[in-house]
Formats: C-alpha cells, sequence, structure tokens
C-alpha cells in the first residue's frame, strides 16, 4: 500500500469514527430527551452551542431579569455574553467586585428571577436531574421560585441511572469545580473523592438534589446539546 493511499484510507477511517460517535451521542440525546418529556419537563436537543445558544436566547424575552446559576456550560455557549449585549438585567453571583453581603443578597435575588439558567450535573437516561451545591442557592432555584428554569447540558453529562449520577458527581464534577474554586477538600486536592474525610468549610457537596419529575409549579426546560460542555 502506498503512502498515498494509506493516507486517504485513514483519514477515511477518521471521518467515520467522528460519524459514528455523533450517531451515538444522538441516539442517546434521544432517548434522554424522551424519558425527560415523560417526567413532564420540556426537553430539546442541539447538535452544537452554537445551535444551543440561538435556541434558548429564543426561549428569554428581552425585557426579562435572568438569574444565572454557578454554571461553566451556560457561559461556555455565551449565553451570559450574549444576554448583556441585548440588554437582558443578569442576576450573577460570579460578577467581580461583590461584597459577602452583596453575594448573599444576589443569590436570594435569583430565587425570583424571572428566568434562572443552570446546568445540570448529570442528567439520567431514564429522566432524572442531579445536582450538588455547596451553598444550595442554585439547587433551590431549580426546584422552586424563579417564573422559567432553563437547563443546559452537555452529552458529558448523560448517565445511565442515578447510581451512575452520584458516581459522576463525586469522582468527576466536584473534583474539578473544586479545584475551579480553589477549594482544599480532598478531591480539590487529589482529584479523588475521600467522602469521609471531606468536612466544612472545604467540602463542596453540602446539597445534593434528585429531582425525578418536573417540579409541579416551575417551567422548567432541559436543552442538551451534542458537545462535551462544563464538567
Amino acid at each position: 500500500m502506498s503512502v498515498e493511499v494509506e493516507a486517504m484510507y485513514e483519514e477515511r477511517e477518521v471521518k467515520r469514527m467522528y460519524v459514528a460517535r455523533d450517531w451515538y451521542t444522538e441516539k442517546m440525546a434521544q432517548v434522554t430527551l424522551k424519558s425527560l418529556k415523560k417526567n413532564g419537563f420540556a426537553a430539546f436537543y442541539a447538535p452544537s452551542k452554537e445551535e444551543a445558544l440561538k435556541r434558548v436566547l429564543e426561549m428569554i424575552p428581552v425585557h426579562v431579569n435572568v438569574g444565572v446559576g454557578g454554571s461553566v456550560t451556560i457561559r461556555e455557549i455565551g449565553l451570559v455574553k450574549a444576554l448583556e449585549e441585548r440588554g437582558n438585567p443578569l442576576i450573577d453571583h460570579w460578577r467581580s467586585g461583590l461584597s459577602e453581603e452583596e453575594l448573599k443578597e444576589v443569590r436570594r435575588s435569583q430565587l425570583t428571577s424571572d428566568v434562572f439558567l443552570s446546568s445540570s450535573n448529570a442528567v439520567t437516561m431514564d429522566g432524572k436531574l442531579l445536582n450538588a451545591d455547596g451553598t444550595g442557592n442554585r439547587v433551590a432555584a431549580i426546584i422552586f421560585g424563579p417564573r422559567k428554569v432553563i437547563i443546559v447540558a452537555g452529552v458529558n453529562k448523560i448517565v445511565k441511572d442515578v447510581d451512575e449520577g452520584l458516581r459522576r458527581i463525586r469522582s468527576l464534577a466536584s473534583p474539578m469545580n473544586a479545584n475551579r474554586l480553589g477549594y482544599k477538600s480532598p478531591c480539590g486536592l487529589t482529584g479523588i473523592c475521600a467522602e469521609d474525610h471531606c468536612e466544612p468549610p472545604e467540602r463542596l457537596c453540602h446539597i445534593i438534589t434528585i429531582i425525578e419529575r418536573k417540579p409541579n409549579e416551575t417551567d422548567t426546560t432541559v436543552m442538551l446539546v451534542g458537545e462535551r460542555l462544563g464538567y
């Protein structure tokens, strides 16, 4: 086999690999979307973060105030910047320069925002949402308070069931979040969860919620994105 033919063969196989991967990703997302809808959520799939940004912006009226949870995903798709540029008032506790009292007030204000944006630490294929918090403002706002909640999650957040979701939180999402925040918890220092030896104030997982069905009084939309996003 000549070098040219071998290169062509390799390029073809790489393309086939990408096609197969995209096919599998969408299939897993479609199974999860069906379950989310069965559990009462509005649920959609966007193949890319650009498409996700476009579709989420369409869901949010220009004049309403928007609470932004502690989410890397929301910022990674460019949603915060886009909302700022079009003039939506943002309630964002990641804004720099806040005092401790201002930070607490912003977090409280998110609970009554018109729209609350967040991701989820895990989305199960049977349609459940799992989230871990240290303070609890994010999980509280997801459950009740804001008029509308929009969850954006990359396909890397899809897991088989609750048990796998809890493992994902402990072994993947929490270590990376703890490291980002500079926490000196066992997982923040070593990357490995040591729950029995993890205590406040460095502990990140104070509250873990499992939303099995859409909360009765909360208009909740889940947008799954066909890319790896967040933690």
